[in-house]
């Protein structure tokens, strides 16, 4: 039996009908789809899939009267804001660096909000678009928007993760379902800057359990010769409802000194309780992040975790899970504008193989069934 059972593109900018955004009519511009990927997926109570889609909506001509202009969600609107073109770094076409700060700041070049999309039980066929239950920004702390969901099922409710951006902060918001598609905001539960937090797929010891990545402008350096890399790591909270967390102690993922294919890395899809190469265990996708121009090379890898300690590593590999492929983006080649990133945010246990959603190239939704034999520890 191949590893790929059935790799495929299932949503892409093309399927977003902008006429039915939470943004249409809302301020005198034209926008389009920058692109609809890194989507949230769960299994709804009719067995179909639900593919949660971050939707980054960017004005078409961001540039006029010598400004480069960011749509931002204020006090129950949409508004333009501009930035001079002196005084702003445009390299990376997702943000723009604004000069003049005692710290890195940035606009971003897109507002995001999040498309639920109803896709067929094996995942490959859309079924629906629930534009009626899009999330689009409705907090002071969402002004730049509400980014890669993540979707976990525990004791049968739904609970979403969310990345909130603000020039206030950048932290997690929680919203919760009975059913997967009618979702309510419970607010922040994540204050400092973390964009990765994901609940495990059910209790551990009676409490929810979260992977997290806090990000910092500098780390303490690991003594010479350590088999681990300074810099972000996947660690480990607990809470006894999801809204109020206390950090673990012990970390969970940490970049390998030995490759560079992890210098920096980042939660993925929800950890599901398995069996991987007879060994039972939560499975967790996560990215890697290579250092190669300005964005870098984004692949997924994976690791079992302990089921009554995830800070316990029971395999892993360390070559990568995914890589982006070129040949699904091809046909979608006048809108990429990054290559070489997949970015895994969904994992559905489907029996003798998986069925994983990712972002591919920050573009498009994929799906790819994987065969459980693709898992090798190293």
């Amino acid at each position: 039996m191949p590893d790929h059972l059935h790799d495929q593109l299932v949503f892409t900018p093309a399927d977003v009908d902008l006429a039915r955004s939470p943004l249409a009519g809302r301020f005198a511009a034209d926008t389009y789809v920058l692109g609809a990927f890194n989507p949230a997926l769960a299994r709804l109570p009719n067995g179909n899939l639900l593919l949660m889609v971050r939707v980054a909506e960017a004005l078409r001509q961001p540039v006029w009267d010598g400004a480069v202009h960011a749509i931002r969600w204020e006090d129950g609107a949409y508004r333009l804001n501009g930035w001079l073109l002196s005084d702003v770094d445009r390299t990376d076409p997702r943000t723009f660096l604004v000069a003049g700060g005692q710290w890195p700041t940035f606009g971003l070049t897109s507002l995001s909000w999040l498309l639920p999309v109803e896709l067929s039980a094996d995942g490959l066929e859309v079924v629906r678009v629930h534009y009626d239950r899009a999330i689009a920004p409705a907090a002071d702390f969402q002004s730049y928007g509400v980014e890669d969901p993540r979707i976990s099922v525990i004791e049968g409710r739904y609970f979403l993760t969310a990345c909130c951006v603000s020039a206030q902060r950048q932290g997690t918001c929680l919203y919760t379902s009975n059913d997967g598609l009618d979702w309510a905001l419970q607010g922040l539960i994540l204050d400092h800057q973390n964009k990765d937090m994901v609940l495990f797929n059910g209790l551990i010891g009676g409490a929810y359990w979260a992977q997290t990545r806090p990000l910092g402008t500098s780390y303490p350096a690991y003594p010479p010769g350590a088999k681990w890399r300074a810099g972000p790591s996947i660690n480990l909270a607990r809470s006894p409802d999801a809204l109020h967390w206390k950090p673990h102690e012990q970390t969970c993922i940490r970049s390998h000194a030995a490759t560079t294919s992890t210098a920096r890395l980042g939660g993925g899809a929800p950890p599901v309780l398995t069996r991987i190469a007879d060994m039972e265990g939560w499975l967790s996708l996560w990215h890697g992040v290579e250092p190669d121009g300005a964005i870098g090379i984004y692949r997924t890898f994976w690791s079992l975790l302990a089921p009554a300690d995830p800070a316990i590593t029971l395999a892993t590999q360390h070559s990568p899970l995914l890589e982006a492929n070129a040949a699904l983006t091809a046909p979608l080649a006048e809108a990429m504008y990054v290559d070489n990133v997949v970015f895994t945010t969904g994992l559905i246990d489907a029996g003798d193989h998986l069925i994983i959603a990712s972002g591919e190239a920050d573009l498009a939704c994929r799906i790819t069934h994987l065969s459980k034999d693709a898992l090798r520890p190293s």
